[in-house]
């Protein structure tokens, strides 16, 4: 298994026997993130860069 097929939170590394987990395909790659963490996809993915592929050219979600 490869580093991007673990299926753990790609912010967090916890597995699904931790935290619940979702799926998503990126740049035809599938990850997983945490619930915890999805507003982080969100609201500031600048901060899963080194995580997610070109995650910093990534634009947030402002409500404001």
């Amino acid at each position: 298994m490869t580093e991007l097929d673990k299926q753990t939170c790609l912010h967090c590394d916890r597995d699904n026997n931790q935290v619940p987990l979702l799926n998503l395909k990126y740049k035809d790659t599938q990850f997983w993130i945490c619930t915890e963490h999805l507003p982080v996809l969100l609201h500031r993915p600048e901060e899963l860069t080194g995580k997610l592929p070109d995650a910093e050219n990534l634009r947030g979600v402002d409500h404001d």
